[in-house]
């Protein structure tokens, strides 16, 4: 195992991966620090939490969409699927709002 130093909306990190994985951490890394930095951008989403879990929902919902035929959600159209999403992003706002007052 090796550990190599990233940043991810400017907060530095030390991951461990495994020898000859050092690139592709780099690309999930670069790929991530832009959608999280599209969000914090966007200015509507406040918390790294908050930005994080919008971000994971964005890429579950990038990697599902690709994988509709195969997977677990076969039976459901990419709206139904984008539907069911844009629920768990309110439950998510809803659950994490009382915290917003934590920061």
């Amino acid at each position: 195992m090796i550990q190599i130093d990233v940043t991810i909306m400017g907060q530095p990190y030390k991951l461990a991966c495994k020898e000859g994985e050092e690139a592709a951490l780099r690309e999930a890394v670069a790929y991530l620090d832009g959608k999280m930095c599209a969000i914090r951008d966007a200015g509507k989403i406040k918390g790294n939490d908050r930005i994080a879990v919008m971000a994971a929902l964005g890429i579950a919902a990038e990697f599902l969409s690709s994988k509709l035929p195969d997977g677990p959600l076969a039976d459901m159209s990419l709206s139904e699927v984008r539907q069911k999403i844009s629920s768990m992003h309110a439950v998510l706002d809803a659950a994490l709002a009382p915290q917003e007052n934590l920061f």
